[in-house]
């Protein structure tokens, strides 16, 4: 079907979004722009830093969406002759109810470091003045988020969404201006990075020889294992969906002079899988063999984003029900298999 010139825009504005990792990890994070009654929105399991080298946007029938949205059920129509196979982003909806003609979703790191905060409200309400902003405590993504979005916009019209233990929403009439609204937030909510001890790489290639694991490539990762800060932090819960559909719920700890080994076997005698990843104690972190593009740049982020938050704050970690909800989710596994085949 035709392809209207602002996709070209969007396109541009996603792929240079996308390769700030401060602002998106992996495949998280979508874009859209909507051409009279057609969406045009990232597809699932994309990544935004791709968008200018592959086709990662499909286009959505709107008026049957926020149709099919008002009946509670979030199953996103695709346009006639859509002529693709993807799915639409898991969060669509987000795109849908907006009524700005473009809207960016990213999850940015300093907004993410306020909104896992339980007395961020004030700082919000002071370095975010003069928007139009709104907060929203952590929903489900899908529906359940898609209910509480639509609520909150018919109440007060908004540019600006900070969604709790998730991210950041904006809208704007121009790519140009969404991508400046984003960077507009991010430096209002700047936190500064807490330096961490140097890793122990020979240590680490020591304990993981032979069992699976390796060192992550982002040396930042190792951040959450030697900052106490980062590591308490860390091994208490997740903070956000992306966390739990690419690394699991929290972060395993290797005991002092515990073999990895050993832990695995226990793991696998239990019925688990082994951890993504883990944390060793003052050394750094290891990461699966295995383990995806989609889940190393999800360890990154959990170190940037620790490393932001001080000890002494008080943190809303994902309920156990939420984490569940989450690893149980067919449209996460969907994405999960996809950014897998990156």
């Amino acid at each position: 079907m035709r392809q209207p010139q602002i996709l070209n825009e969007l396109r541009q504005m996603s792929a240079s979004v996308g390769a700030n990792i401060l602002l998106v990890q992996g495949a998280g994070g979508n874009s859209s722009v909507k051409d009279g009654d057609v969406l045009w929105v990232k597809a699932s399991g994309t990544w935004l830093a791709d968008a200018e080298d592959k086709d990662i946007f499909v286009p959505v029938a709107l008026s049957a969406a926020r149709a099919a949205l008002a009946q509670g059920d979030e199953r996103v129509p695709l346009a006639p002759n859509a002529g693709t196979t993807l799915r639409a982003s898991i969060e669509t909806s987000l795109h849908a109810l907006m009524p700005h003609q473009v809207v960016l979703h990213v999850h940015a790191v300093n907004t993410i470091a306020w909104a896992v905060r339980t007395d961020a409200r004030d700082e919000f309400a002071r370095r975010l003045d003069g928007l139009a902003w709104r907060y929203l405590d952590y929903h489900h993504p899908g529906l359940p988020l898609a209910r509480a979005v639509s609520e909150t916009i018919a109440r007060n019209p908004v540019d600006v969404l900070v969604l709790g233990n998730h991210g950041l929403v904006v809208g704007a009439a121009t790519c140009n201006a969404a991508e400046a609204m984003v960077a507009d937030v991010e430096e209002r909510l700047m936190l500064e990075p807490r330096s961490a001890p140097t890793a122990d790489h020979d240590a680490l290639r020591t304990i993981c020889a032979g069992a699976g694991y390796r060192l992550p490539r982002d040396p930042r990762c190792h951040d959450i294992a030697t900052d106490r800060y980062s590591r308490a932090i860390a091994t208490s819960g997740s903070l956000y969906p992306d966390h739990v559909v690419f690394l699991g719920p929290g972060l395993p700890v290797l005991e002092h002079r515990e073999n990895l080994s050993a832990m695995i076997a226990r793991t696998i005698a239990d019925g688990l899988a082994p951890p993504v990843a883990l944390l060793v104690p003052d050394a750094g972190s290891l990461i699966r063999e295995d383990a995806s593009d989609g889940a190393e740049a999800m360890l990154t982020c959990l170190a940037l984003v620790t490393c932001r938050l001080p000890l002494t704050a008080r943190l809303n970690y994902l309920a156990a029900e939420s984490e569940h909800a989450l690893l149980n989710w067919d449209a996460e596994r969907y994405r999960q298999q996809l950014t897998a085949d990156r």
